[in-house]
C-alpha cells in the first residue's frame, strides 16, 4: 500500500497523458478545444522556470561552498561523475543510430502540427558563444537563455559564499526564496495530469497515431539502455575498481537500493540506503556521505540517457542530421547538461526540456512534448540515477585510497558491523 502511495502522482500523470492521447485519436483536430487548458498549465510552469533556476542553483552553490561538503576528494568525484555520464551519453547515442525511435515517421505530417520554430544556422563558434553567454544582463532572465542563467547563478552563489559575513543575509534570502518558489511549483504541478493531458490531446489530434508509436519506441529503447547500463556498465565499473571481491560485494548489497529506487521513484529517498550499501561494500564513511548526496544533486546517468533520446526525438522530427561530428558533440554535451540540470534543480524536468529547446533553437512550446518522455521513463531513469551514485562512491574510493582499499575494506563479511552491534 505504501509503495502504491508513492506512485499515485505518477499514475495520475500517466492516466492524464493516456486519456489525452486517446481523446486526440478519437476526436482528431477537434481535440484542440482543450488546448487553452494545456497552454495555461505550460505558461504557469514557464514563468517559474527563471526564478526557480536562479534561486535553486545560487542557494545550492552557496550552501555547498559554506559547508565544504566535498573536501579533498572533489577532484576524484568530478572526474568519476564526468566520465560515467559521458559513457552513458555515448552508449545512448550509439544505440539511437542503430534503432531510432522515430525512424519511420512521416516528417511532413508531423511538422504541420507542431509549433513554428527556427533552427540556428550559425557556426560552431557562434553557437558556443551564444549558448553559454548573453550580451546584456536583462537577457539572462528569459527561458530562452537558460544555460547562461545557470552559469550566472552559480557565480552569484559562489560570490555570496565567499563574501562570508557580508553575504549572510543574501544567503538566507536565497534559501528562503528557493523554498517559496519550490512550494509554488508543487502547487502548480497538482494540475499537471490535467494540463499535460489537454496538451497531449491537442498534439495527438494534430499529429495522429504516429507520435504515440514514437513514444512507445522511445520507452522500449530506454528499457534496453537501462538493462545495459544497470547490469553491464555497472559490473564493468565495479570490476575495474576492485576486481572480483568488489564485484561480489556490490551485487550482494544492491537489491535493497535497487528496489528502493523502483518503489519510491525518488533518488533523494534512496540516499540513506545507498550510503549504507556503500559502507557495506567497503566505501569509507566520509566518501560515502559525500559522494551519495552530491551525486543525487548533480549526477544522473539515467537522465543523461533520456536527454540523448529527447534531442534525437526532436532532431528526427525536424529532419536534422544525427551523424555529423558537430551535432554528435552537441547532442552528447547537451545531454550531460540536462543530467546536471535535472539533478541540481528540484522539478528540473521541465528545465531540462527548455534547455534542450533553447540550445538548439527549437520553440519552447516543444518542452511539453519532451516532458512526456520524462514521464514514461521516470522509473527506470530513477533506478539508474540512484544506483549509479553507489558505483561512483566505489570508483572514488579506488581513486582516493588506491589498490589497498580492496584488501582493507572487503576482507570482512558485509554484515559484520551489524553483527558487532548485536553483540554489544
Amino acid at each position: 500500500m505504501n509503495i502504491l502511495r508513492n506512485y499515485v502522482y505518477t499514475i495520475l500523470l500517466l492516466c492524464g497523458i493516456l486519456t489525452g492521447g486517446i481523446c486526440g485519436i478519437i476526436f482528431g483536430e477537434d481535440a484542440s478545444v482543450v488546448k487553452p487548458v494545456g497552454d495555461i498549465f505550460l505558461n504557469l510552469m514557464f514563468v517559474l522556470i527563471v526564478p526557480l533556476v536562479f534561486f535553486s542553483v545560487s542557494s545550492s552553490i552557496c550552501n555547498m561552498k559554506q559547508s565544504n561538503m566535498v573536501g579533498k576528494v572533489v577532484g576524484n568525484i568530478a572526474l568519476v561523475f564526468l566520465l560515467t555520464s559521458v559513457v552513458a551519453a555515448i552508449v545512448a547515442y550509439l544505440f539511437t543510430l542503430f534503432y531510432n525511435p522515430l525512424g519511420g515517421i512521416n516528417q511532413s505530417d508531423v511538422l504541420t502540427g507542431l509549433p513554428g520554430q527556427t533552427i540556428r544556422q550559425l557556426t560552431s563558434a557562434e553557437i558556443f558563444v551564444n549558448t553559454f553567454t548573453v550580451s546584456d544582463f536583462q537577457q539572462l532572465f528569459t527561458k530562452s537563455n537558460l544555460l547562461p542563467l545557470i552559469i550566472f547563478s552559480a557565480f552569484f552563489g559562489l560570490a555570496t559564499a565567499l563574501s562570508k559575513s557580508k553575504g549572510k543575509m543574501v544567503a538566507e534570502l536565497l534559501n528562503a526564496a528557493n523554498s517559496i518558489i519550490l512550494k509554488m511549483m508543487s502547487i502548480i504541478m497538482i494540475a499537471a495530469p490535467l494540463g499535460l493531458g489537454c496538451y497531449f490531446a491537442d498534439t495527438v489530434g494534430k499529429l495522429g497515431g504516429q507520435i504515440l508509436n514514437g513514444y512507445l519506441h522511445v520507452f522500449l529503447l530506454y528499457l534496453i539502455l537501462t538493462a545495459i547500463s544497470f547490469f553491464v556498465l555497472n559490473s564493468v565499473y565495479i570490476f575495474i575498481a576492485g576486481g572480483k571481491k568488489a564485484f561480489v560485494a556490490f551485487w550482494r548489497n544492491m537489491p535493497t537500493p535497487s528496489l528502493m529506487a523502483i518503489a519510491t521513484s525518488s533518488s533523494a529517498a534512496c540516499i540513506p540506503v545507498n550510503i549504507e550499501a556503500s559502507k557495506k561494500m567497503g566505501v569509507p564513511e566520509n566518501i560515502a556521505e559525500t559522494v551519495i548526496p552530491l551525486g543525487t544533486n548533480i549526477h544522473k546517468d539515467g537522465s543523461v540517457m533520456a536527454g540523448v533520446l529527447k534531442v534525437i526525438f526532436l532532431f528526427t522530427i525536424f529532419g536534422q542530421e544525427l551523424t555529423s561530428s558537430s551535432n554528435m558533440f552537441m547532442i552528447i554535451g547537451v545531454a550531460l547538461l540536462v543530467g546536471a540540470v535535472m539533478g541540481a534543480i528540484p522539478s528540473g524536468g521541465m528545465t531540462g526540456e527548455l534547455l534542450i529547446c533553447s540550445v538548439f533553437g527549437f520553440s519552447p512550446q516543444l518542452a511539453g512534448t519532451l516532458m512526456i518522455i520524462s514521464t514514461i521513463v521516470d522509473i527506470p531513469a530513477t533506478l539508474l540515477n540512484s544506483t549509479g551514485n553507489v558505483v561512483c562512491a566505489v570508483l572514488v574510493t579506488r581513486l582516493t585510497d588506491g589498490k589497498d582499499w580492496v584488501k582493507k575494506q572487503l576482507v570482512a563479511p558485509p554484515d559484520l558491523p551489524e553483527r558487532e552491534e548485536i553483540k554489544r
